[in-house]
């Protein structure tokens, strides 16, 4: 069943065809803000062991140490569908975000900081998505393509080592095609598009 969805995901994210991606190799090394904290062991807590290996000790959501490589071999342009279909497909890989935290880490303290940095790497594709980020808008096709080892065939989570780190992300960058990016005009109809999405959270609470 897991695998049936990982299937249905990958072609409801992409379809295999289209112009082929020029290659745009990216790099972006910034300087941290003031003294990075490391939560390997903190509070005592052996489940932070290695917490700092992922990404660095510097480099806790992965924006300080990232390097992007475009890869021209694979094609790949978007299509539209349902937006209820996405909104499924999303909330799915949300609640087995939830799933893992909840079933692997027994800690309150380490469930609360490992959520912190899943949510604060994701969000960093928003500044991908409105071009301001200067890193192409795109995937890792190497991670991505573990989707279907999250689980094991009777459905309870892995534990396997995938066999990567936090900053391997980007080094396989797929870039999908097909959008209507207009760099005259996208930048102010993303800028509303953002501003009313964050009314409407802002509206909630």
């Amino acid at each position: 069943m897991f695998t049936k969805l990982a299937s249905t995901l990958l072609v409801a994210s992409a379809f295999i065809t289209g112009a082929v991606a020029k290659p745009i190799p990216t790099t972006k090394d910034i300087l941290p803000r003031g003294s990075p904290i490391s939560f390997d062991n903190w509070g005592g807590l052996s489940s932070f062991n290695n917490f700092d290996n992922f990404y660095g000790v510097d480099n806790f959501d992965s924006s300080v140490h990232f390097s992007q490589v475009v890869d021209t071999s694979t094609q790949v342009v978007c299509h539209t569908e349902a937006i209820e279909i996405i909104q499924q497909r999303l909330l799915v890989l949300q609640e087995m975000a939830k799933r893992i935290i909840l079933e692997q880490v027994c800690e309150v303290e380490t469930q609360t900081v490992v959520f912190q940095q899943f949510h604060a790497s994701l969000g960093l594709f928003s500044n991908d998505l409105t071009h301001v980020s200067g890193h192409s808008a795109g995937f890792d096709s190497s991670i991505a393509g573990h989707f279907g080892d999250v689980c094991l065939s009777d459905g309870s989570l892995s534990t396997n080592d995938l066999g990567f780190t936090g900053t391997d992300v980007g080094s396989h960058t797929v870039v999908v095609g097909g959008s209507n990016w207009n760099a005259a005009t996208s930048p102010a109809s993303v800028s509303s598009a953002f501003g009313a999405a964050n009314d409407a959270v802002s509206s909630l609470h």
